[in-house]
């Protein structure tokens, strides 16, 4: 049996056809997507990620069809949302159960597919930093999906939020998210920072490191800018040393992560940020608006 899809054509962007139902693995539950997410890696790192004629995207929520052969996970009818690198833009997708988790009665599942790749990460990076109560933590590429996660998490965890952002047009709604300061530019921080997660690499990394403080913490979480990084290490030589940089990486097993994230949601304290919402015949629209910098948060695409 087939189904419909959005794949990828390295000549004509994104196509939507007809693939094969997926064959779910034994610990892998078969769901039927009505929600995914675009996320900047889905649509900028298309070549690296996925060949010709693969199906896209990481995010999907939906409804379970067949649970997992080796008896994990929920059962058929449950609705959930997982994550998978790859097959999320289809109606359907086998997904493994250690990355899937249910989501709670009445929430619209297309806020539920907005989660998984975005949230996951700023969860984990915000944890990486350690305790944060009254620390200044400096969040770059503030205004995407993986930024208004980072703000919010960060700010609940008792941090001083600096949100960087690369236009000031894109800084909405960053301070009711819960940053103390909003800067587009790095030189307005003017006093040194515990902890930096930053979404946007390049140049703009290198400035971040330069604000941290003694035993700081720099995670590189993502390249929007599409730059390498060059830093001046024995001008840090000359600051004293004792700053880390890392590449920053979410392991696989994400359920319980995205099951904290869900209750987060559901209680009013956690905003998904969508700002994109649409159905998935204008996936080429939604990628393009994302590749832009048009959209503030996270796009979502309705599978019909």
């Amino acid at each position: 049996m087939d189904v419909r899809a959005i794949v990828h054509d390295p000549a004509a962007g994104l196509r939507l056809t007809d693939v094969p139902d997926p064959d779910p693995r034994p610990g892998e539950l078969l769901l039927e997507v009505r929600a995914a997410a675009l996320n900047f890696l889905d649509v900028a790192y298309r070549d690296e990620l996925f060949g010709p004629g693969a199906v896209p995207g990481v995010d999907a929520a939906g409804v379970v069809l067949e649970p997992a052969a080796d008896g994990s996970g929920p059962p058929a009818g449950s609705r959930v949302v997982t994550f998978a690198l790859g097959g999320a833009w289809a109606q359907r997708r086998a997904a493994a159960t250690a990355d899937a988790a249910v989501v709670p009665d009445g929430m619209d599942l297309a806020v539920a597919a907005a989660l998984p790749a975005a949230g996951v990460t700023a969860l984990h990076a915000v944890r990486r930093l350690g305790p944060l109560l009254g620390r200044r933590v400096l969040v770059t590429g503030a205004s995407g999906g993986v930024g208004r996660y980072a703000v919010q998490l960060a700010a609940r965890a008792g941090a001083d939020v600096v949100a960087a952002v690369g236009n000031p047009a894109r800084a909405s709604g960053l301070v009711e998210l819960g940053a103390r300061q909003v800067v587009a530019d790095l030189a307005d921080v003017t006093t040194p920072v515990h902890g930096v997660l930053d979404n946007v690499g390049g140049p703009l990394l290198a400035e971040a490191f330069a604000l941290l403080a003694q035993d700081g913490l720099a995670l590189s979480i993502g390249q929007a800018s599409r730059q390498p990084t060059t830093i001046d290490f024995e001008r840090e030589r000359r600051r004293g040393g004792g700053r880390r940089l890392e590449p920053f990486t979410v392991p696989s097993g994400i359920g319980p992560d995205l099951a904290v994230l869900l209750d987060l949601v559901e209680r009013g304290r956690l905003d998904p940020q969508i700002g994109w919402r649409g159905s998935w015949l204008r996936a080429d629209d939604a990628a393009q608006a994302l590749l832009s910098r048009q959209v503030p948060g996270k796009a979502v695409l309705e599978i019909g």
